[in-house]
């Protein structure tokens, strides 16, 4: 296979997943949206977290929703919990790697919040702690995962949503995660501010 025939391979392999998370995820995206929306418009806020990629996802949710995503309106009340590096480090280093979101959403996290837990495989134990955390703190929790779901589907609520893109590679999941933040941006703006102009 050739690099013009990889790439196209690649292409096809995202359209795919696509399709496939289309055909499955839209009620779960709505639902989420809606959980956010609520969670907002009651003077709530949205909390973000993840590993690598999943941390910039992360981080990408949060300034769309606080600044901007295509109209314009006031910010909105998001957190990414990955980007304060004192924070994570001293948690890491006091305490354990696997607390590192988990400490924050207990300072941080009232009841009637949203935690947008990210993790493709669903088995990172940080963000699993997370999601028992945001409980103990009565916060709805709206999970981003692949694959299986993991230990993450194991341990969501009945008021909590889970997303779960229908494939195995890292890099599909990851690409679906993407195009599911910008749903729910999309969705959340429309709701809060539906007469706001698009950009």
């Amino acid at each position: 296979m050739n690099d013009q025939e990889a790439i196209r391979s690649q292409f096809a392999e995202s359209l795919a997943v696509k399709q496939r998370s289309l055909e499955m995820l839209v009620p779960a995206i709505a639902r989420a949206a809606g959980a956010m929306t609520a969670s907002l418009r009651g003077g709530g806020k949205v909390l973000a977290c993840g590993n690598g990629g999943s941390a910039g996802d992360a981080q990408h949710f949060a300034a769309e929703l606080l600044n901007r995503f295509e109209r314009e309106r006031p910010g909105l009340a998001a957190m990414a919990l990955t980007t304060d590096g004192s924070t994570l480090t001293s948690i890491a280093n006091d305490y354990a790697y696997e607390q590192v979101f988990a400490k924050q959403v207990a300072a941080i996290a009232r009841p009637g919040d949203c935690l947008l837990a990210i993790s493709t495989s669903g088995n990172s134990p940080n963000v699993v702690a997370a999601i028992g955390a945001a409980h103990a703190r009565s916060a709805t929790v709206i999970a981003l995962t692949g694959r299986n779901g993991g230990r993450m589907a194991m341990c969501l609520g009945a008021g909590d949503v889970e997303i779960r893109v229908p494939a195995e590679r890292t890099a599909r999941i990851q690409e679906v995660h993407l195009l599911v933040i910008h749903c729910l941006c999309d969705a959340i703006d429309r709701a809060l501010y539906p007469d706001a102009a698009a950009t």
